[in-house]
C-alpha cells in the first residue's frame, strides 16, 4: 500500500507542470479566455516576445486563431520579423501567388522562421486575412546606429518610403530609451555613440508605429508581434502610436521567464496589460 501511496503522489506532482501562466499587470492570476475577450475588444493588441521562445510562438499562433474567429475575420497581423521592402513578397505569399521557396529565398526571414513564424504566415495564407511586414530595413538602423539620423537624409525618396516619416524626433526621456542609456552607465550613457544606438532603436519603433497605424482598416483588430522591449511598459511602438493616433484601444501582452511560475515577480508587474510567464528552463529555439 505504501508503494501505491507513493505512485500516486509522484503521479499527482508529475501532472502538475504548466507550461505557462498568465498574469494581469497587477499580478493577479488570469484565465485565457478572459484575455482573450479583453483583447479582442481592442483595437491594436501587442504580443511581446522573447524571440527564441516556443512556448510564446505556440500562443501566438492559438490567440491569431481565437481573435480571428471572435472578430469574424476582421483581423490584421503585424510582424516585426518582416521588413517594409519585402512587403510585396509577404503579400503575394499570403495570397498564394509565391510559393514556400520563392518566399523564404527572398524574404530575409529570420533563422527561426520554419519553426516560429511560418505557421502564421501558412495561416493567413489559408484564412485570408493581411499579415503585415512592419520593421524598418536593419540596413537603415545599422546606418542610424554607427553614424546618426543625418546617415538617412541622403537616401532616395523610395528608400525614405520604408521608413517613418522624416525628421524622426526622439525622445531620450522616454524609459525605455533611459534603461538603454543606463546599460552602458556612467558617462558612457551621454556618448553620441550610445545615443545613436538609440535612435536606431527609435527608428525601429517609429517605423512599426507608422506603419500598423496605416495597415489597421477601421472596425479591424492589430494583433502585433514584437520583441517585448518595443511594448513593455507601454513603450517604445506606443509611444510613437499615441502620437500618430492617441485614440486607439491599445492592450498589451509581455513574455517574462521565471524559475517559478506560481506568482508574478515583483519587477514584472505593470510591465503589460496581461504577462504571460514562461519556465526559466524552458527550450529555446536558438
Amino acid at each position: 500500500m505504501l508503494l501505491v501511496g507513493l505512485l500516486v503522489s509522484l503521479s499527482l506532482h508529475a501532472q502538475d507542470r504548466p507550461a505557462y501562466r498568465l498574469f494581469t499587470a497587477t499580478g493577479k492570476p488570469a484565465g485565457y479566455d478572459k484575455m482573450l475577450r479583453e483583447l479582442a475588444a481592442a483595437d491594436v493588441v501587442f504580443f511581446g516576445e522573447q524571440h527564441n521562445d516556443p512556448i510564446a510562438h505556440w500562443l501566438e499562433l492559438q490567440l491569431t486563431k481565437d481573435l480571428l474567429r471572435l472578430r469574424q475575420g476582421q483581423l490584421v497581423l503585424g510582424l516585426e520579423m518582416f521588413e517594409r521592402d519585402v512587403q510585396p513578397l509577404v503579400d503575394q505569399y499570403t495570397t498564394g501567388e509565391l510559393d514556400d521557396k520563392g518566399f523564404e529565398a527572398d524574404s530575409r526571414p529570420w533563422p527561426n522562421y520554419a519553426t516560429d513564424y511560418k505557421p502564421l504566415l501558412q495561416l493567413a495564407r489559408q484564412q485570408k486575412f493581411r499579415v503585415v511586414g512592419t520593421n524598418v530595413p536593419r540596413r537603415y538602423a545599422s546606418q542610424v546606429a554607427k553614424g546618426g539620423l543625418e546617415a538617412l537624409d541622403a537616401l532616395p525618396a523610395a528608400e525614405k518610403a520604408w521608413l517613418a516619416p522624416l525628421p524622426l524626433t526622439v525622445d531620450f526621456a522616454l524609459p525605455g530609451y533611459q534603461n538603454m542609456a543606463k546599460m552602458f552607465g556612467g558617462d558612457a550613457a551621454h556618448a553620441v555613440g550610445v545615443q545613436n544606438i538609440i535612435r536606431a532603436q527609435a527608428l525601429k519603433d517609429a517605423t512599426m508605429a507608422y506603419f500598423l497605424n496605416q495597415a489597421r482598416p477601421e472596425g479591424h483588430l492589430l494583433l502585433h508581434l514584437n520583441g517585448a522591449y518595443h511594448s513593455d511598459n507601454h513603450d517604445g511602438i506606443l509611444a510613437y502610436l499615441r502620437q500618430q493616433n492617441p485614440k486607439l484601444k491599445v492592450l498589451t501582452l509581455s513574455t517574462v521567464a521565471q524559475e517559478q511560475l506560481d506568482k508574478l515577480d515583483k519587477e514584472h508587474q505593470q510591465q503589460a496589460d496581461f504577462v504571460l510567464v514562461v519556465p526559466q528552463d524552458m527550450t529555446k529555439t536558438y
